[in-house]
């Protein structure tokens, strides 16, 4: 009996599994080298595919890169209006802490980044992505859970640095608190401290003269 090809539902899911495969790889090895020093065979070679594919579902190494930033960008939840500012840093902490390569991956971002990349085109959704969390924070300002006289700007940036410190300092978590960065006592010490700085920043205080 002769073989029946798969049919188009089949096909769909098979090339659905590939790209996920390969998206997976790709993040452990940008994540490990960064962009520059990532390489599309290593990342073939970790999906188990070959390495025509990334360039067949990504159109190369930059649209693979790029589709990496997008899927951060919708998983993470930028925003979340619903849940009290303490605990929305509190999950970006944990991302970070159980997604370290998605850490990772900012964190090489950030040593290769170059003024050039202010026109591209992922740079204008990145810079909507962060524009949204920066009004979240101005609304949560204007429901009294923070402090009237912060720039929201300024509060995202200290925070979403403090929640990345865990994966981009760990050397400096262990020597000032004795515990591994990934520890469980560790996370929930410093989840918890968070959520106090937090609760100092809130109310109406006046604004400086």
């Amino acid at each position: 009996m002769s073989r029946r090809s798969p049919s188009g539902d089949q096909r769909r899911r098979d090339a659905e599994r590939t790209r996920e495969r390969i998206l997976e790889a790709a993040l452990v090895e940008f994540g490990e080298h960064g962009f520059a020093g990532a390489r599309t065979s290593a990342i073939a070679a970790r999906a188990g595919v070959n390495q025509q594919l990334i360039s067949y579902y990504f159109a190369g190494k930059e649209g693979l890169y790029q589709a990496l930033q997008e899927r951060w960008r919708s998983t993470s939840g930028a925003a979340r209006p619903d849940e009290p500012m303490a605990d929305v840093v509190a999950g970006f902490l944990r991302l970070g802490a159980t997604q370290r390569s998605w850490a990772r991956l900012l964190a090489w971002e950030g040593l290769a980044d170059t003024a050039a990349a202010a026109d591209t085109t992922d740079e204008a959704q990145a810079r909507t992505y962060f524009t949204a969390m920066v009004d979240d924070v101005r609304r949560r300002q204007r429901s009294g859970e923070l402090a009237a006289d912060l720039d929201p700007a300024y509060v995202v940036l200290t925070f979403f640095a403090a929640t990345l410190a865990p994966t981009v300092l760990p050397q400096v978590v262990r020597r000032l608190t004795g515990l591994p960065a990934d520890a469980p006592e560790f996370l929930d010490a410093y989840a918890e401290q968070l959520r106090r700085m937090l609760n100092h920043l809130a109310g109406s205080a006046a604004a400086p003269e």
